[in-house]
């Protein structure tokens, strides 16, 4: 199997068949990201030929496996969905996306689905008659790292897109039956600005179906642009504990139904739940941190990230 650099997955396509089919960004531009800084290049197609022979190596290996009785993932036919990896695989064209999803079916047909990460961005290049080209392939569950509603938080870190723009994209992903989930980044509007950013991004959520909603905690690193702006003076991190106010507000304000949940590394206590019927044990879980743990101890974690 071919893979470049680290893998990102949401946690819960941990059952899904990871497929490279793209490496780094294409925007490459956030001041607080690093997650593909080990790259020697910004963005990389990788070739379709490499695209089927994994495919084939992963059909063989799934064979031989299960002939053996080993393969505990997927007991029964095989894998029911594949997650195609890089920060952003949807940006490739529709023609590409529906040649590989051919692959796809030609060697698994058991596969019901196709997940990817998206920018807004990215969905915003589809033609209407694309998406419904790409749902009826098996385009599925996209996960798209919104961020947050707060666009002044959205324009200073160079997202490339306003909460407008999140609407507007999402409610043609939903119009075509794509669904999706969000990433929210909590901390990213920066001290005295969470209560902003979650309000803001209830106000976006409200609007929309997300399936859920995962948020990660914003940890900053030496290399990342963000870093030197806090060095220079011109922003200002949130404490660990208000970052947990944050997301106790927007937890609150959040309409549902969707999934919440808290669970990368980034999170030193992790939690979960469906919204709204879970909405006050979440409340109740976020009270007892705030109360139990101190910002000292939070902190410590937060500085013992190597890597997320």
């Amino acid at each position: 199997m071919h893979y470049t650099g680290t893998i990102w997955r949401p946690p819960y396509e941990a059952d899904s068949l990871l497929l490279e089919v793209t490496a780094g960004c294409t925007h490459h531009k956030c001041k607080f990201c690093t997650l593909y800084a080990e790259l020697p290049f910004k963005f990389r197609m990788s070739p379709l030929a490499d695209v089927e022979n994994d495919l084939l190596e992963a059909r063989a290996i799934f064979k031989q496996q299960q002939a053996r009785g080993l393969f505990k993932l997927w007991p029964n036919s095989g894998p029911a969905r594949v997650f195609l990896t890089g920060a952003n695989p949807f940006v490739l064209k529709a023609e590409r996306l529906l040649e590989i999803a051919g692959m796809i079916a030609r060697t698994f047909p058991e596969i019901g689905s196709i997940g990817c990460f998206a920018r807004v961005t990215d969905v915003a290049l589809k033609t209407e008659q694309e998406l419904a080209q790409l749902r009826a392939a098996g385009f599925d569950g996209l996960t798209l790292g919104v961020e947050t509603g707060d666009d002044v938080a959205l324009a200073f870190m160079r997202k490339g897109y306003q909460a407008a723009d999140i609407v507007e994209q999402c409610q043609r992903l939903e119009a075509a039956g794509i669904g999706y989930n969000f990433f929210y980044l909590t901390g990213i509007s920066g001290h005295g600005r969470g209560q902003a950013s979650a309000m803001a991004t209830a106000a976006v959520c409200n609007q929309l179906h997300p399936r859920r909603i995962g948020a990660s905690m914003l940890t900053i690193y030496p290399n990342s642009e963000l870093y030197q702006e806090i060095q220079n003076g011109a922003w200002q991190p949130e404490t660990e504990i208000e970052k947990y106010q944050e997301l106790k507000t927007l937890v609150q304000a959040l309409q549902g139904p969707v999934w919440f949940g808290a669970l990368g590394a980034s999170n030193a206590v992790p939690f979960a739940g469906n919204l709204p019927g879970d909405k006050e044990r979440l409340l109740a879980v976020l009270d007892e941190i705030i109360a139990d743990f101190s910002e000292e101890e939070l902190q410590g974690y937060r500085q013992n990230l190597r890597h997320l």
